[in-house]
């Protein structure tokens, strides 16, 4: 029989979660989508019913992979982001609060145990790595066997059922009825800030600009002629570059002293508005090919200057000294895996990496003058990640009294933290401890997937008895943990931290953690102008949300 297949081959039961899981979370209805964790967690819940069960040893190990290269991808941006990008952040500590004293609220009224007051936490605030923290800090509370399985199920019961009302609350708040409390139409205020920043317009939902920000021309001089390399970039305040100057059959070094003459064949490289604007006043265009070898280095760098930290983008450029600013360009800027607007007025941090591009010269000095370029390597340095997550395990069997609550890290806790410190170690010590993105992103797929496959085949059994016992309590509480920060914050960000209000819902979405939230923002907003604050408030809220779970676990146990 199929059950008896599954039970005997577990491995078949958690491949197949993470298939069809998978599957069903990639189904989009409107702007609503489930995702991989929230579909394998249904999954494995059904196939938990034919008594298969992965390796506890299994799902440890997976949960640890998956905290610690969190921790690792969110360090630099977690540690710039303390202190100096305090407007987003309150916005994450609003979000700590407020949680946390409606999940105690329902504690108190609904009579929840541990479990599910964890799993509601989980769910309302759509950040699953809690499921891992609560399940260590349930299983130091010194109960039996059956009690410690069955609170571990209903964390999971309660988080499968509250995280599908809270995703489709906050998907629907930050898109939808955020604008319509405002008052406001939030594409027109997306292209007002757009333009705020430096942008020349916004762009619709899966649009790319037809001519592309960066460009270069070769030209013939004839207005220019008489004005020397340096005069010429200066009138357009270094947003070109005269990359390369012909004379006759002889090729000139572009020194900012050299003079140009009528009939020099000059390249010009730079950005797009400038370049348009400066070749009238050079010369006339020729196709002589002359271009094909511009532009051809492009580096990510990582930002590490604490001096520059919360500056524009212009600001950075007007203070570095002309000949280190001469020829390079910021194609992009990402942070935290999420591609932020390259304009003018965009503010960079500490962490972010920029995409520079000109000649190999110019962005070597570049980068050295803004942080480290980032080695191109697909190797997994795994000292360092042997290392980091053997203090994490240590880290988390550290423990204090507080108000009669024992508070435990836990091997999850401390993983994130472990993480935390080795990211930022890599970062400023970029020689060590390679840990590319895709890898550290395969990590943290597979490892939260296993995981929450594992605790979802183990609770099957006991999924349907929480449903039941609670009814629509639970549905009506996850909805109420999510809105209620999310109001509060919406209040708060408007009103008293005069946040413009594409990047305030942008950091709505950040402090739920809730990515289907920040797509469909993006996609009603038709430019990236949410992911600026979605950013900050997703590093902090990503940090703080999986420390709560043993805050939890360890009141709601007090209090019932």
């Amino acid at each position: 029989m199929t059950s008896d297949l599954l039970a005997y081959q577990p491995e078949i039961a958690l491949f197949a979660s993470l298939a069809i899981g998978y599957l069903i979370g990639s189904v989009k209805l409107g702007p609503i989508q489930l995702g991989g964790v929230c579909g394998t967690l249904i999954v494995a819940l059904i196939l938990g019913q034919t008594g298969a069960r992965i390796s506890p040893d299994l799902k440890n190990i997976a949960f640890a992979l998956f905290i610690f290269a969190l921790g690792f991808t969110g360090g630099p941006q977690f540690f710039a982001n303390i202190g100096r990008g305090w407007r987003y952040g309150a916005l994450s500590i609003v979000e700590i609060v407020v949680v946390v004293a409606l999940v105690l609220g329902a504690v108190v009224i609904l009579k929840l145990d541990a479990g599910t007051a964890a799993g509601l936490l989980a769910g309302g605030a759509t950040e699953s790595a809690v499921i891992g923290t609560a399940s260590e800090a349930i299983n130091r509370l010194g109960l039996s066997a059956t009690d410690t399985a069955r609170l571990q199920a209903n964390i999971v019961t309660a988080y499968s059922v509250s995280y599908l009302f809270g995703l489709v609350t906050i998907v629907l708040f930050t898109s939808q009825f955020a604008p319509l409390i405002l008052r406001v139409s939030l594409r027109d205020e997306a292209d007002r800030v757009w333009r705020k920043l430096g942008g020349d317009g916004a762009l619709g939902a899966g649009q790319t600009p037809a001519a592309p920000p960066l460009a270069g021309r070769e030209l013939r001089v004839t207005a220019a002629a008489g004005c020397t390399v340096g005069e010429l970039e200066e009138r357009f305040h270094d947003n070109i570059s005269i990359q390369r100057v012909q004379r006759d059959r002889s090729i000139i070094k572009p020194q900012p002293a050299v003079l140009l003459k009528p009939g020099d064949l000059v390249v010009v490289g730079g950005r797009r508005e400038a370049l348009v604007e400066a070749i009238p006043a050079i010369g006339e265009e020729v196709f002589g090919g002359g271009v094909s070898d511009i532009y051809v280095e492009r580096a990510d760098v990582m930002l590490t200057r604490r001096a520059l930290h919360g500056l524009t983008l212009a600001q950075v450029r007007a203070r570095a000294a002309p000949a280190d600013a001469h020829g390079v360009f910021v194609a992009a800027v990402t942070r935290l895996d999420s591609t932020i607007p390259a304009l003018s007025g965009t503010q960079v941090h500490r962490g972010d990496v920029l995409t520079l591009v000109g000649n190999k010269e110019d962005v070597a000095r570049g980068a050295s003058r803004l942080g480290y370029i980032i080695p191109a390597t697909q190797k997994t340095d795994f000292v360092f990640l042997g290392l980091g997550v053997l203090l994490g395990v240590a880290l988390g069997r550290l423990s204090a009294h507080v108000g009669g609550i024992d508070l435990t890290l836990g091997t999850g806790g401390g993983c994130l933290l472990a993480g935390l410190l080795f990211g930022w170690i890599r970062s400023r010590y970029p020689l060590i401890g390679s840990l590319p993105s895709a890898a550290a992103q395969i990590l943290k797929d597979f490892g939260l997937c296993t995981f929450i496959a594992a605790v979802g085949l183990s609770a099957g059994a006991d999924a349907l008895r929480l449903v039941r016992e609670y009814g629509i309590a639970l549905p009506v509480a996850g909805i109420v943990i999510t809105l209620g920060p999310a109001l509060a914050s919406l209040f708060i960000g408007r009103w008293l931290l005069k946040l413009d209000v594409p990047m305030l819902l942008g950091a709505i979405a950040g402090q739920q953690c809730s990515t289907p939230a920040i797509s469909a923002l993006v996609g009603v907003t038709g430019n990236a102008t949410p992911m600026i604050g979605y950013t900050i408030t997703y590093a902090l809220s990503n940090v703080l949300l999986p420390l709560l779970g043993p805050v939890i676990v360890g009141l709601a146990s007090k209090l019932g």
